[in-house]
C-alpha cells in the first residue's frame, strides 16, 4: 500500500514511517523539519516532501492520470503538529494544529482515503482518571484546546461522510527517536539524561504522582491497527497503567546500573497539574483490537538497550 505520514521526521511519525516501510509499504513523508530531525529518518527509503502541511501541493499525492482521485495513497497518518504545551501563540497553534488538520481531512474525505490522526490526552484537562473518551472537552492549555477542536471537527465529519476516520488520543509516549524533542521529550528521557550526567533526578514532591506511560512501539502498533478499525472513532492509546515517578526512577536506576535517589522539589503548578492520568482502553480494544504489548519495566529496558 502507498501511505502518507505527516510529521514523519518527528518522534512518533518517524517510528511509524520506518515500521510501515519495514512491513513492505510504500511510504511518503511530509515534514517541514520545524521540530523534527533528519536523523530520525536514517534508513528511510521512501519519498520525502520537505514542506509544511499548510502549503504543500496535495496534487503531489494524487495521480494526474486519474484526475487527482487520490492515486494509490490509501491512508494518511497525520502526526504533524505543534506539540509545545507551553506555547501561548494562539494564531500559530490553531493555524497548524487545526487548519492544517482540516486541510488534510478534507482531502482524505474527498478522495476516499483513510485518515488516522494523532489526538492527545491533553483534551481531558483535569478530569479524574481512569479517563474514558466521553470525559474530554475541558483542556487546560492551548495545545489541548487545539486537539479538542480537531476532535470536534473529526466527530462532525464522521456524522456527515462515509469515511474512515480514526483519532488516537496519545497519553505519555516515550521511546526511541524522542531525543530531538528537547524540553518536550518524555520524563523518562529527561530523568535518564540527568542520571547519565551523574545528577540526582529531579521530580515534584514526593514522587507519587502517576502517569500513563505508553511505549512508542505500542503507539505505532495502534496506528497500524487503525487501518482496519471496525468503525470510526476517537480512542485512547495508552498503557492502561499509571506509573509513579518514584517507580520511573527505580526502573531507570536498575536499567542504567545506578543508585541515584530522587531530588524532590515543590510543584510550581499545584492546582493546574494532573496528579493522576490513566487511559481507559475499553474502546480501543473494541474498535482497534488494541491491547498494549509492553509493560513499563520491559519497555524502559528495551528502550535503553536499543537507543
Amino acid at each position: 500500500m502507498k501511505l502518507l505520514v505527516t510529521g514523519g521526521s518527528g518522534f512518533i511519525g518517524s517510528n511509524l514511517a520506518l515500521e510501515l516501510e519495514r512491513l513492505g509499504h510504500n511510504v511518503i513523508v511530509v515534514d517541514n523539519f520545524s521540530t523534527g530531525n533528519r536523523q530520525n529518518l536514517v534508513g528511510f527509503k521512501g519519498e520525502l516532501i520537505a514542506e509544511s502541511i499548510l502549503t504543500f501541493d496535495l496534487n503531489k499525492i494524487s495521480d494526474p492520470s486519474r484526475h487527482g482521485t487520490g492515486r494509490d495513497v490509501v491512508a494518511i497518518f497525520h502526526n504533524a503538529a505543534i506539540t509545545d504545551t507551553t506555547l501561548k501563540d494562539t494564531e500559530q497553534m490553531i493555524k497548524v494544529n487545526v487548519d492544517g488538520f482540516k486541510r488534510l481531512l478534507d482531502f482524505a474525505v474527498t478522495h476516499n482515503i483513510k485518515f488516522i490522526y494523532a489526538s492527545s490526552a491533553g483534551v481531558y484537562g483535569n478530569a479524574p482518571s481512569p479517563l474514558s473518551e466521553t470525559m474530554a472537552g475541558e483542556p487546560i492549555n492551548l495545545y489541548g484546546q487545539s486537539k479538542w477542536q480537531s476532535d470536534c471537527i473529526a466527530f462532525d465529519y464522521m456524522e456527515q461522510f462515509k469515511a474512515h476516520i480514526i483519532g488516537l488520543r496519545y497519553f505519555n509516549v516515550f521511546g526511541q527517536r524522542e531525543q530531538y524533542k528537547g524540553k518536550m521529550a518524555s520524563m523518562i528521557w529527561q530523568l535518564a539524561q540527568q542520571i547519565l550526567q551523574g545528577k540526582r533526578p529531579r521530580i515534584f514532591k514526593w514522587g507519587d504522582q502517576r502517569r500513563d506511560q505508553v511505549y512508542v512501539k505500542d503507539v505505532v502498533r495502534a496506528n497500524i491497527l487503525a487501518l482496519d478499525a471496525k468503525r470510526n472513532a476517537i480512542v485512547n492509546v495508552g498503557s492502561g497503567c499509571a506509573i509513579t515517578f518514584n517507580h520511573i526512577i527505580e526502573v531507570l536506576n536498575d536499567v542504567l546500573g545506578t543508585k541515584f535517589a530522587p531530588d524532590y522539589f515543590d510543584n510550581p503548578y499545584e492546582g493546574l497539574y494532573q496528579n493522576y492520568t490513566q487511559a481507559d482502553l475499553t474502546q480501543a480494544k473494541e474498535v482497534l483490537d488494541y491491547t498494549p504489548v509492553w509493560n513499563f519495566d520491559n519497555a524502559v529496558r528495551d528502550y535503553f538497550n536499543n537507543r
